[in-house]
């Protein structure tokens, strides 16, 4: 395993916990102050990109300088939309009730226990899905075809990303709408393609490691951290135990993919 700068990469790991630690404290204060925890979410894709713009830094005298810029540009490029879309959409609303209900359970001081459970557990899951864009920075071969590949499905995942979120924000604005269940666009190919998206984009951005095999094995977890995040854990899943009831949502989910894109069913 020579070649890879194992010294140089450990220290970046640390710079990256306290750049991930730091995003995280400043946004709990800043909701300890408004009193509305659901800016953590917010928080989320800058923390990402606080990370890349770190390792970027500390990896100055170590890997290819196109792909660290490369690497940096499309986490900040994620990362920053997604913050500036949660942002906007939940701009003038109160609390989350997924944080309300949890907060609610909170044994002692509500704020101390949202410090705990939600700002320093996203924090850790911040750095070790970041694993990735941290390994990029520490590679020293120029960019090859997996880099170029990864470039493309991080494109096309972002891209779902995005299109995705700006159909349901236009469909959620019409008033004609209010109850009824979103099945247009790519929401009638997949009832999630903004996860779909993120899968996309931690695999694209992982392929980016693996011009190095070393920095490919340390990386493996994130994508496969957040596959399970997106599909098993807090995103799919639950989104849709929430949706259950929903007039016509049984109906939207016997016809659309679950998860990945495929052309819908009969209606």
């Amino acid at each position: 395993m020579n070649g890879f700068p194992w010294g140089a990469f450990a220290l970046n790991l640390a710079w990256a916990a306290a750049a991930a630690l730091a995003v995280m404290l400043v946004t709990f204060a800043v909701a300890v102050r408004t009193g509305l925890h659901r800016i953590v979410d917010v928080a989320w894709g800058i923390g990402f990109t606080a990370v890349a713009v770190v390792s970027l830094g500390a990896s100055a005298e170590e890997g290819d300088l196109v792909r660290r810029l490369l690497v940096t540009a499309l986490t900040a490029v994620w990362g920053l939309r997604l913050a500036v879309h949660i942002a906007r959409r939940g701009r003038g609303h109160g609390e989350d009730p997924r944080y309300e209900a949890m907060l609610a359970k909170a044994p002692g001081n509500r704020n101390a226990y949202a410090l705990r459970m939600v700002y320093l557990l996203q924090g850790a899951l911040v750095w070790l899905v970041s694993l990735p864009v941290q390994a990029a920075q520490y590679v020293s071969g120029p960019p090859s075809a997996l880099t170029l590949a990864g470039v493309g499905l991080w494109a096309l995942g972002a891209g779902f990303e995005a299109v995705g979120d700006a159909q349901l924000a236009r469909f959620k604005a019409d008033p004609v709408n209010r109850g009824r269940i979103m099945d247009r666009g790519l929401w009638s190919w997949t009832r999630h393609p903004n996860y779909f998206g993120d899968f996309c984009v931690w695999w694209g951005l992982f392929l980016l490691t693996c011009d190095a095999p070393e920095a490919a094995a340390v990386s493996v977890v994130s994508p496969v951290v957040m596959s399970l995040l997106l599909t098993k854990g807090s995103g799919k899943r639950l989104l849709e135990r929430h949706m259950a009831d929903r007039p016509g949502y049984a109906a939207y989910a016997a016809r659309t993919s679950g998860f990945f894109p495929r052309p819908p069913g009969p209606r």
